[in-house]
């Protein structure tokens, strides 16, 4: 397989996913088409420089032994590689589809619990399609991102349904046929599952190959991601592709962090350019990145962006800032009374089936518009309230609580908080939104959001 990239790479062609050789330059004219579209003429996207991409064969084949070198003394115990290659057979619900669904936005300290008890719940295909998604969010509460759970068990659905209980096996009929599976999540269920010599780009992967070869241009960009999904084919390694992709992922997680790297403890610290500029500087045995195109290389960092000594390697990778997440407020009511045993019981309502927090229950809510006063606040609220109550609610009965503040992704949500004690017969209009009541107990077993916690 060297001997395979080496030609791929004197010839300017890339190996993906097994297939034929492709073209690098079917990756050069997604950025001359990107060019174009912003009005810039084709020529201004020069091809990027060989120094960005692994063209020695014996480079690449000292790299894959020295990482799974390292991977196999250093990785960490976790609970779903403990499943081996060939032995998830048919029926069983494969580990890595899970974790790697719930390794999505979240850490893996969070994600270890839930794993286990999803897997002891729902071991086979087949359980978790006659789940219902009430016992999925229930069990996913806590964990964010909710459609995430939605649309694992949808797609489980679809598997015993329509592929007769059989996962697909390759990167490509995964992403094709599995809603809620991208193209990072299929190659690495069809790499660590089932064998596929595929690589793979997460968050990890991006940070390990922008640092390696000194891509300094914005590395959440398509033509960028493109380029690095280009690496991640040539490097996994053919006969443990799924062992190579994790040992990536792990150096990512582990050493080759954001703020802080361990560069002495790296690997394939020989490998990374942006390590021997640190430790050599702009010695003439290393090539300059801000040489490389002279502001033409669509990889390098941007002129008014150079290298910054006092960095080093976190110089790398670069992303465009983030748009800051809107501001929104709402008024949340948690209404009280005592239930027919004597103990406190609380209201609670499902939101729309779509959309944030979706088929989540919550207490009874209303989005407010910015800066509204207190007094109309309390109004807006009360007549909300009385939709579900079936009876006058009195503004003036509402008592403040307190405000609660819950960071979404994209939304900063602040919660306005009220209660209201309530007597006499509190049976619930059936032809409403689904609601209940619910004691304390009976709450945090209901699949309700961590802001709903915090209210």
């Amino acid at each position: 397989s060297v001997r395979v990239h080496a030609a791929a790479a004197r010839s300017g062609s890339r190996l993906c996913c097994g297939r034929a050789p492709q073209p690098f330059a079917v990756s050069h004219r997604a950025l001359t088409r990107a060019a174009l579209l912003a009005g810039a003429p084709a020529a201004a996207a020069a091809p990027p420089p060989a120094r960005h991409f692994f063209s020695d064969p014996a480079e690449v084949e000292a790299l894959r032994g020295s990482l799974l070198a390292w991977y196999d003394r250093c990785k960490r115990d976790l609970p779903w590689r403990a499943l081996v290659r060939g032995d998830c057979g048919p029926a069983l619900l494969p580990a890595v589809w899970v974790s790697e669904i719930m390794l999505q936005q979240t850490q893996v300290a969070t994600v270890i619990d839930y794993y286990n008890r999803w897997m002891q719940k729902w071991p086979t295909l087949q359980a978790l399609a006659q789940a219902s998604l009430e016992e999925v969010n229930e069990l996913w509460a806590g964990l964010g991102y909710y459609s995430r759970g939605k649309r694992l068990q949808e797609a489980a659905r679809k598997v015993v349904s329509e592929l007769a209980g059989r996962m697909p096996r390759t990167a490509e009929d995964l992403q094709k046929l599995l809603p809620g599976v991208g193209r990072y999540t299929a190659g690495a269920i069809a790499s660590i599952s089932y064998g596929q010599a595929t690589g793979v780009v997460d968050g990890n992967v991006i940070r390990v190959l922008c640092r390696l070869r000194c891509i300094g241009a914005d590395s959440s960009s398509p033509a960028v991601i493109d380029r690095l999904w280009d690496m991640a084919n040539v490097l996994v390694d053919r006969s443990r592709p799924g062992d190579f992709n994790q040992a990536l992922m792990e150096l990512g997680a582990t050493v080759c962090v954001p703020k802080a790297p361990l560069c002495g403890e790296c690997p394939v610290k020989q490998h990374c350019q942006a390590w021997r500029r640190k430790l050599f500087g702009n010695t003439p045995k290393v090539p300059d990145v801000e040489d490389c195109g002279v502001g033409d290389c669509p990889l390098c960092p941007p002129a008014t962006e150079p290298w910054d000594n006092s960095l080093g390697v976190t110089n790398f990778p670069r992303k465009a800032a983030k748009k800051p997440p809107r501001a929104m407020r709402t008024a949340t009511c948690v209404l009280e009374w005592r239930g027919c045993h004597g103990a406190p019981e609380y209201l609670i309502v499902q939101r729309p089936s779509s959309g944030l927090l979706a088929g989540l229950w919550e207490f009874p809510s209303l989005p407010l518009a910015q800066d509204l006063q207190e007094e109309r606040e309390r109004e807006e609220l009360a007549d909300h309230l009385q939709a579900w109550m079936g009876q006058p609610v009195a503004a003036k009965g509402l008592k403040f609580i307190g405000e609660v503040i819950h960071i979404f992704s994209h939304i900063h949500q602040t919660y306005v908080v009220y209660s209201l004690p309530l007597d006499g017969d509190m049976t619930l209009d059936p032809g409403l939104s689904p609601s209940r009541w619910v004691t304390e107990e009976e709450f945090h077993a209901s699949a309700v959001s961590t802001a709903m916690k915090k209210v």
